[in-house]
């Protein structure tokens, strides 16, 4: 089995937004740092799971992390852009 492909940002928990219905859930409004500006922001369900198995919520302010990962049929290898040579330059012969 390959190993998925990951990358982990630092984020900040900015509010939590009481539902504006009972039958609702509470929202987490986290901000990623790293992201474009008008994209950094991710609204999720406030529940999570610690370490026994018990639900807990985030609190405004926490620090959290946020990964995305990937399986490897769904990536390709990334180009540097800097041409064969790797100065920026096409090789020529």
């Amino acid at each position: 089995m390959s190993e998925k492909a990951s990358a982990t940002l630092p984020a900040i928990v900015e509010k939590i937004i009481k539902p504006a219905y009972p039958s609702e859930p509470e929202k987490a409004q986290i901000a990623v740092e790293g992201a474009d500006h008008l994209y950094r922001e991710l609204r999720i369900e406030n529940t999570l799971t610690d370490e026994n198995g018990d639900k807990v919520r985030l609190k405004q302010g926490a620090e959290v992390e946020v990964t995305i990962e990937a399986e490897p049929d769904g990536t390709t290898p990334k180009s540097d852009g800097k041409g064969k040579n790797g100065n920026g330059h096409e090789s020529r012969p």
